[in-house]
């Protein structure tokens, strides 16, 4: 697929370029910590030449002091000393209720916990740089956000910063299971080495943990959601608890799946019916085990009743009554249930979007306080671009955690470069139509005082050196992070503050890395699945195209099922005339998505079964726009390639020549993409291409017989 040419200049490029830096793997992720210019090193060095720590600083407070070592050690050539005794050019760490505070200017009030203030002062005459909070927890993300402001080349002399999280709960969602792989992961197998656990500690679980927490992450689900009840077990547990130990002081929780069915599995009970008290026993139980080896242990990820996945329904009962009983197991112990909203069956095969809304939905307010539910960003699955779930806004009483997928199953894997900073932040400020607001509000609580607020991102870390399987993949883990700490920050800054510790601060690389970042989604939804079309990607493994897919024994595995495409025309219907799902949103939503007339180009066959004549808002028929959109996202790549190309003087060539090799590899599938997309909708519209499109490469039969047993990361 990619040419010999090509190859051997990659190849040459590795050997031969003079490249700016050593050659890198990618291990050191954006904490790479790299030398900034001398004039800029100069102007830092006396201005952070010691850290002093708050009194009676405990084991976060140390690694936190730890960072700053290691991080101005890279950056300007010098570690700043521990002191005791103010001076000159000191960081001074200070805590609540610190009487410097007030001398420093530094106002702690609406922080919380975790919360920070950067600012350059003056305590007792002293110039000083304060890194302020109520927590040493506070203490450690303000000195990540001082590293990362510095990282950026960006000034010292009159910091005055302020920053605190919108969310509680910031948690990762690894995908592991205990064989090692990694479901839906591209990235190697799991970073959990189960097997030598707790003998083995790893080191690199600590690299883990300071990525984690430099972003503002605190907590980890370390299993798969399609859970094996072992990780119960004594055995496990004593694994869990060794990962725990070495993410403790970087202030990040450990959750576990736990697999609805676990007291027949291994607790020898002959029912795990939600309202049996035998059953709650056993669970209050386990719950009492678990926090006895971790007492800060964060609480259960649960998916229960879909994809075959054991739950109450089982038992005929609800979401409510299940999700429950767990939270009484977990409430004496502080812990939480994020009971996952991802149903679907084949009970409901008019129209799988609607299912998690009608299960859902009815049951608000009739969650305890310790439950909060996990719902997708979309309705069908993690797919290139979707709508807002209907249930965001339509469940006041309840505290909804948004879930997003970080790992790219339905974005080109680890190969394509797709940046998820601009699906979060569409999905972060669309607005629901409710009271709550934009989605956004709905998940920080929108103002209803103490509730439970949360964000899950399903982790794309792997045990490959570069942690995701290329370096722009390591955009999203970050893009994940920095959203779920403020979804007001912009996707286009993110990607710069990614590009300046990733690569360079210099503006000639940040510059074509974030244009490169911010047009990459789009190009990806315009050659897979333009104007609102979904899942088209073939079966299981969700590897290349597959819109001809129609003879799986499910509806909605299909890929026929949601493009409905024939002669007339293409397009699910959901307006009032089809499945009505547009009745699940808030009546002014309603309105403008059950219009076509209203609904967005890039919705509108989401929404609606359309003519192949039908205008777009562009005046293209719809057709004509369809083939236009596949070759634009073809155009973008071939963009990204020449973009990238202009950076080989600011990035190592061992990184430069893998994203060059990936930027070839996507560039043919994404051909591959438009082309046997093209040939299959023109075979059904029997319509010929528009002027000046170029047919596809091959025959339709030729894309058919392409098949994919060993794509990686496929499900269990």
């Amino acid at each position: 697929m990619i040419t010999r040419v090509r190859r051997l200049l990659i190849a040459m490029a590795v050997l031969l370029l003079p490249a700016a830096a050593s050659a890198e793997d990618g291990f050191r992720l954006w904490l790479r910590y790299a030398p900034l210019a001398e004039a800029e090193a100069a102007a830092i060095r006396p201005a952070l030449t010691a850290i002093m720590l708050p009194p009676e600083p405990g084991p976060v407070a140390a690694v936190a002091a730890a960072e700053l070592e290691r991080g101005l050690a890279g950056m300007v050539g010098r570690a700043p000393i521990r002191t005791t005794r103010l001076q000159a050019g000191t960081i001074l760490m200070l805590r609540e209720g610190d009487p410097r505070l007030r001398e420093a200017g530094v106002d702690l009030r609406g922080l919380g916990d975790e919360g920070f203030v950067l600012r350059s002062a003056s305590v007792g005459s002293v110039p000083v740089t304060v890194i302020g909070a109520r927590t040493e927890q506070g203490l450690l993300y303000g000195s990540f956000g001082l590293l990362r402001h510095l990282g950026q080349g960006r000034a010292i002399d009159v910091l005055d910063l302020r920053s605190a999280p919108k969310v509680r709960l910031r948690v990762l969602n690894h995908w592991d299971n205990l064989d090692g792989h990694v479901e839906r992961g591209y990235a190697g197998d799991s970073l959990w080495d189960w097997w030598l656990l707790p003998d083995w500690r790893d080191p690199r679980l600590t690299d883990y943990a300071r990525a984690n927490a430099s972003i503002g992450i605190n907590g980890t689900v370390l299993n798969n959601v399609n859970a094996s009840a072992e990780i119960l077990t004594p055995r496990y547990l004593e694994k869990v608890a060794a990962i725990a130990d070495m993410l403790r002081p970087y202030g990040i929780k450990v959750y576990l799946s736990a697999r609805f069915s676990a007291p027949i599995e291994i607790g020898g009970l002959q029912s795990a019916d939600p309202v049996d008290p035998a059953v709650g026993r056993w669970w209050a139980q386990t719950a009492n085990r678990i926090y006895a080896r971790i007492p800060d242990f964060g609480g259960f990820l649960v998916k229960a009743n879909s994809e075959g996945q054991p739950g109450p329904g089982d038992y005929g009962r609800s979401h409510a009554e299940g999700a429950n009983m767990l939270a009484r197991a977990l409430a004496p112990h502080g812990g939480v249930v994020m009971w996952r909203a991802f149903v679907y069956s084949e009970t409901d095969a008019a129209d799988r979007a609607k299912q998690a809304y009608a299960e859902f939905q009815p049951l608000d307010g009739r969650f305890d306080d310790n439950v909060i539910v996990q719902v997708k960003n979309g309705a069908i699955d993690f797919q290139p671009r979707e709508p807002f779930h209907p249930l965001f806004g339509a469940m006041p009483q309840t505290p909804l955690m948004l879930e997003l997928q970080i790992t790219k199953e339905y974005l080109g894997f680890a190969t394509h470069i797709a940046y998820l900073g601009t699906l979060f932040e569409e999905v972060l400020d669309t607005d629901t139509g409710h009271p709550a607001g934009t989605v956004a509000d709905v998940v920080a609580g929108s103002g209803q005082g103490d509730r439970l607020t949360g964000i899950a991102g399903v982790a794309n870390i792997g045990d490959d050196r570069d942690w995701s399987g290329s370096t722009f993949n390591q955009a999203n883990w970050y893009a994940f992070g920095r959203l779920a700490w403020d979804a007001a920050l912009p996707a286009d800054e993110i990607a710069r503050e990614w590009a300046a510790q990733t690569f360079s601060p210099r503006a000639e690389a940040i510059a074509p890395v974030t244009d490169i970042l911010m047009m990459s989604r789009e190009a990806v939804v315009d050659y897979m699945t333009p104007l609102g079309l979904a899942h088209l990607m073939a079966t299981d493994h969700h590897y290349g195209p597959g819109p001809w897919v129609g003879d799986l024994a499910r509806p909605e595995w299909n890929p026929t099922y949601y493009h409905r495409a024939d002669r007339e025309g293409i397009g699910f219907d959901r307006s009032v005339t089809g499945s009505n799902a547009v009745s699940q949103y808030a009546p002014a939503v309603a309105r403008r998505f059950g219009d076509p007339a209203t609904t967005p180009d890039n919705l509108l066959l989401w929404f609606h079964h359309l003519p192949w004549d039908h205008r777009l808002s562009t005046g293209e028929t719809l057709w004509a726009g369809l083939i236009a959109r596949y070759d634009r996202g073809v155009a973008r790549v071939a963009e990204m390639d020449r973009l990238w190309s202009r950076t080989r003087p600011f990035v190592d060539a061992e990184r430069h020549a893998k994203t060059a090799t990936f930027l070839d590899i996507q560039a043919n599938e994404a051909r591959w993409w438009r082309d046997a997309s093209v040939a299959y909708f023109q075979s059904v519209s029997e319509l010929p291409l528009p002027p000046g499109a170029a047919p596809p490469a091959h025959n339709l039969d030729h894309y058919k017989s392409l098949t994919f047993p060993h794509a990686p990361g496929r499900g269990d």
